[in-house]
């Protein structure tokens, strides 16, 4: 065994702990019969009505991403915020006059818009809406991963805390991971990548690049079964399969587009087929419904063996940004982001080297 598998293995099960309890919550979250929005549509009405009054009297808007609830989108949409990616989320909020964002998303996002904005207040609805990956990622064990590879060139996905990108050299999205380490790879540079496993293999497998991968995993995305898609693509046999690359070797193996939830979002508009088998958060349907109203989606399943298998792909985290979370943390502001100057003057680094990036 190499040092490098021997490193990746001991890191892996430093993970063990906090990674364990983050699957715990979302198994808990998959085994129970998703919950009907208890709220009637007077009380959603309501709530928005008072939601957007708040945001005008705050001089306040709403930085959403695609995997959150519907209602939260098209609130955004309506008071003249974002509902993106993460990579658009984050230039959305440096760029918009607001004096408040409100990021409705998880922890990594609100920190990032505070890094990239500090001078804004930075709100979320919950401070507990955190990330399998960025909790499977603590700042001591992996700086001292980096130390022990001081070659290497740092690349960090955008799912990870404050501290990680402050330590890393590049931050990256989804959506120009390949670019960027393809990048350094004809720059002759070797590359340590965290925290997702899945995408840096499918990252290593595209752009050839030499890559030292942290051992950590979406486990929403991990959810998706190989051998259960097969059997709904046999089911659907003309449907296009539209995969996250945060999920494993073996289901993107099976899609005919990988890409960032902006990139799927663009095949569902722009591809032929009629009918499209989508694997990831299935927050995103809210948008390509609305992009691609003739378009017939379906959830790829997570669990089972058969072609009746039901997804339960929506992560738990970003479940809970709600409504009424969102109105009681424009009244209260007590759902503040706060990141220390100096470290977030550190993270800019990497940060704008993402935002300047163009392929």
């Amino acid at each position: 065994m190499n040092q490098d598998s021997a490193e990746r293995i001991r890191h892996a099960s430093s993970e063990v702990s906090a990674d364990t309890s983050a699957r715990i919550l979302v198994q808990e979250h998959f085994a129970r019969e998703h919950e009907p929005n208890d709220l009637s549509s007077e009380r959603k009405a309501a709530l928005k009505r008072e939601i957007r009054e708040l945001l005008k009297s705050q001089n306040a808007a709403i930085v959403a991403h695609y995997y959150t609830d519907g209602d939260l989108q098209e609130l955004a949409d309506e008071t003249g915020g974002c509902v993106s990616d993460s990579l658009e989320m984050a230039r959305f909020g440096a760029h918009h006059e607001a004096e408040t964002l409100v990021v409705c998303g998880v922890k990594f996002m609100g920190e990032t818009a505070k890094i990239l904005s500090p001078e804004k207040t930075i709100l979320m609805p919950t401070l507990e809406a955190t990330c399998s990956l960025d909790i499977g990622c603590p700042i001591e064990e992996f700086s001292a991963f980096c130390d022990q590879h001081p070659e290497r060139t740092v690349v960090v996905y955008a799912n990870t805390s404050a501290a990680v990108k402050a330590r890393a050299d590049w931050v990256v999205t989804s959506s120009i991971a390949v670019d960027v380490c393809a990048h350094l790879q004809s720059e002759g540079k070797s590359i340590l990548w965290a925290p997702d496993q899945h995408l840096g293999r499918y990252i290593q497998q595209k752009s050839g690049a030499d890559m030292l991968l942290w051992n950590g995993s979406c486990i929403v995305h991990e959810e998706f079964k190989a051998e259960a898609l097969k059997d709904l693509k046999r089911v659907y046999e003309d449907a296009a399969v539209l995969v996250h690359p945060e999920s494993p070797l073996a289901v993107t193996e099976l899609a005919d587009v990988v890409g960032s939830t902006s990139q799927l979002l663009r095949a569902v508009r722009e591809r032929p087929e009629q009918t499209f088998i989508v694997a990831t958060d299935a927050g995103i349907f809210y948008k390509m419904q609305q992009q691609a109203p003739d378009k017939v989606l379906i959830a790829a399943p997570t669990a089972g063996t058969g072609a009746t298998c039901r997804s339960c792909a929506h992560c738990p985290w970003m479940a809970m940004n709600g409504l009424e979370s969102l109105r009681n943390v424009l009244l209260n502001k007590d759902q503040e982001i706060l990141v220390d100057p100096e470290l977030g003057r550190k993270a800019m680094i990497p940060l704008q080297r993402m935002l300047d990036f163009r392929p």
